[in-house]
């Protein structure tokens, strides 16, 4: 049986969970077997294609968080099966509650031994999407213990406004986080068990922690937007960029529907 095509029924507790805090952790979602193979296949993906040779503690601190690759379906058949799996793809679209979903892009976010933390920050200020049905799911490659820096989200953060106009960075970490400090919005830092997978909305605030172990935190996102997502005019450069890079040849005022965002469920 292929698990990466198997769904993965979720409860309406579940869903409501999503909707109401825009982010769910979910046990079980891949086994053992598969992540291992797909481990293998990854980290190897992950080696061809890094180009970063500047030693960690010469890097800022968006370079300390972690060795960033993009698109890696496109460079490797296994890994497309993999990043193409219709059972993440369903999940993503049952937990946003629309009818299908569509490639943004994919991307391997491998954080070294040592490696630094990944500041506060909301994904969608880098996408010129006219929604906010989006969706990543976070995919640990190993499990994940707090030492090594899992994801961290301020549940219902998607409500903020504020913030949302910062790149990742050092000003991200530092004025997300005092805003955060004087709201309600509870603070969810755990470790991943193997298999447990993440998936959390464009606007919700997350970070990661430090890897203060000597072992490679690998783990594999897709990103995906609803079916019907609609290309908007871009606020800010980083969009401008997002737009030529991941949507190419999409319109402004239409549904994003290129080779590079092909409708995964």
């Amino acid at each position: 049986m292929n698990l990466l095509d198997t769904p993965y029924e979720l409860s309406p507790e579940q869903i409501n969970f999503y909707q109401t805090n825009r982010f769910i952790k979910l046990k079980n979602v891949f086994d053992a077997e598969t992540l291992a193979r797909y481990n293998d296949v990854i980290s190897e993906q992950v080696a061809k294609m890094n180009t970063v040779t500047t030693a960690l503690d010469e890097r800022d601190t968006y370079g300390k968080a972690f060795l960033q690759l993009f698109n890696l379906w496109r460079e490797n058949d296994a890994v497309r099966a993999f990043v193409f799996s219709k059972r993440l793809a369903k999940i993503a679209a049952d937990l946003m509650q629309v009818d299908g979903v569509r490639m943004y892009h994919d991307q391997a976010l491998f954080k070294e031994g040592g490696g630094g933390i990944t500041p506060w920050h909301a994904d969608q200020y880098y996408w010129p999407l006219s929604s906010d049905k989006t969706i990543t799911a976070w995919i640990p490659l190993q499990p994940v213990p707090l030492e090594m820096g899992p994801l961290e989200f301020s549940a219902g953060s998607h409500q903020i406004v504020e913030g949302r106009e910062l790149s990742i960075g050092d000003d991200s970490e530092k004025l997300i986080a005092a805003k955060l400090r004087v709201t309600d919005f509870k603070h969810v830092i755990e470790p991943f068990d193997l298999g447990e997978v993440s998936f959390h909305s464009g606007w919700v605030f997350h970070r990661a922690g430090a890897n203060v172990t000597d072992q490679m935190r690998k783990v594999m996102t897709v990103i995906y937007m609803d079916r019907d997502m609609v290309l908007q005019q871009p606020i800010n450069k980083n969009q401008e960029n997002d737009w030529h890079t991941w949507c190419p040849g999409a319109r402004i005022g239409q549904v994003i529907d290129t080779a590079l965002n092909p409708v995964l469920y």
